[in-house]
């Protein structure tokens, strides 16, 4: 196949485009066209010029990243074919949501509940084959410093196949819980990034797509075990969530929601929240080799007491759900007993992970690019702030607590940049980070008022 190599810069860095991707762009613009041809008129013109300005985003991506291609193709299919099984009527409101429960595609596979329950399994499943790909390889499983490694065995390749699939059914599940909210009502309509249910789908799908991007570039795939650990973590909490709160329910916007801006805000602060976690995990695995033939308890206090405070977190979701403390007892439990298992075993875990300068590299990065996207999601909000309540700045607690994770990474990439900052700082320091932006994420809503009393659990 002919292809068009195109330099970037001085860099060494070729970005080639082949006649999939031009095919792959041509289906894309089509598949735009008709949406705006077929639902223009339910759209504003934000939405309009948001869905125009996706098309060359996502040409753009499919070509640095030919493996979106199959995935966005996938994607765009699995959900055509769902709205096709709703028996969409000609009307702009017509689509029979009914047929969630009685046609077998849609009740198992397809209906936006089932691909997020779907998602759900393969996030855990996928967490359980990395692990048992790094307890199991025999040799070192990480990269090297130059950022090639050995062929991945058949838990990781299993678990990165399971990562993907869990991908795609969690995108599937987005779109296709898009498309139902617009069927319902005229005025229920929305993006699903509206709940912690939507968002808590947002996260997971967008860190472990991060992460898979990162284990491609490097490849290796040892740093899976650990990112995938607060992937399922999430899930756990959205799985809670569902049943205790009925949140896959989808339900009109609140006032304050109804903007454009939170079609854009929200997304971008998920970039900043996916990848923050993904550097806190990978700043966990630096810690656990660093300490791999440490034997002195009291230089493993710091992580033993870390693993303690990650456990004891998830029992202040039990706020308000008092019917559900069982469940929680068991999450304590579980990760209790994972906590403990990496550290005890890290004299094995630590010689099969990564380099330090690749742990240390994908910690950057992973910082450097949800910094500026929290840094944009910032600003829109900002903007969102201004059309919502009259300004632009209110030290809303939410808004304080943004400030705060965002000075927290520009003070980490300054010293980073400026100082040389690495090796065990730079690690605690992000794993410090994901408290911070936890506690901005979900501790505010639990435990302060404010102008984002909407967001509360």
């Amino acid at each position: 196949m002919n292809t068009t190599t195109l330099d970037i810069g001085k860099s060494s860095w070729r970005l080639r485009v082949g006649l999939a991707d031009v095919i792959t762009s041509l289906v894309l613009i089509a598949g735009a066209a008709y949406a705006l041809q077929r639902y223009g008129a339910s759209m504003d013109v934000y939405e309009t010029w948001i869905l125009i300005g996706a098309v060359p985003s996502l040409i753009g991506l499919v070509w640095l990243w030919p493996t979106l291609r199959g995935l966005s193709l996938g994607v765009g299919a699995a959900t055509l074919l769902a709205i096709h099984l709703y028996g969409q009527n000609t009307d702009a409101f017509g689509a029979d949501l009914a047929a969630a429960d009685k046609v077998f595609l849609l009740k198992y596979f397809l209906s936006s509940q089932s691909a997020i329950l779907w998602m759900s399994m393969l996030f855990f499943m996928s967490t359980v084959f990395y692990w048992i790909g790094l307890l199991a390889g025999p040799t070192a499983a990480g990269a090297s410093p130059g950022g090639t490694g050995p062929v991945v065995n058949t838990g990781f390749r299993l678990g990165s196949r399971l990562a993907w699939a869990a991908v795609f059914m969690a995108l599937v599940g987005t779109l296709v819980r898009w498309f139902e909210s617009h069927q319902i009502a005229p005025d229920i309509g929305h993006i699903p990034v509206s709940n912690l249910y939507e968002v808590f789908v947002l996260f997971c799908w967008m860190t472990a797509l991060f992460y898979l991007y990162y284990e491609q570039q490097y490849r290796t795939a040892a740093m899976g075990p650990f990112v995938m650990l607060v992937v399922s973590a999430a899930v756990g909490f959205l799985l809670w969530y569902t049943v205790v709160k009925g949140a896959h329910q989808i339900q009109p916007l609140v006032p304050a929601l109804q903007s454009w801006w939170m079609k854009l805000h929200v997304p971008a602060n998920f970039v900043g929240y996916g990848t923050f976690a993904l550097a806190a995990m990978v700043a966990f695995a630096y810690l656990i080799k660093q300490q791999a033939a440490e034997t002195r308890w009291w230089k493993l206090a710091p992580l033993w007491l870390l693993g303690v405070v990650l456990c004891f977190e998830p029992l202040v979701f039990r706020k308000g759900a008092e019917q559900s403390g069982s469940y929680w007892i068991v999450y304590f439990g579980v990760s209790a007993l994972i906590v403990a298992g990496i550290l005890s075993l890290r004299g094995r875990i630590g010689p099969r992970l990564p380099a330090f300068e690749v742990l240390d590299d994908v910690m950057y990065k992973s910082i450097a690019v949800g910094f500026a996207f929290f840094t944009i999601a910032t600003i829109l909000g900002a903007f969102w702030a201004a059309e919502a309540w009259g300004g632009y700045w209110s030290w809303d607690p939410k808004e304080t607590w943004a400030l705060i994770v965002w000075l927290n990474y520009a003070a980490w990439l300054h010293m980073r940049l400026m100082k040389g900052l690495r090796g065990a700082v730079s690690a605690w320091w992000a794993l410090v980070g994901l408290a911070v932006t936890t506690f901005a994420f979900l501790g505010v809503n639990m435990f302060l008022s404010g102008l984002h009393s909407y967001g509360e659990l």
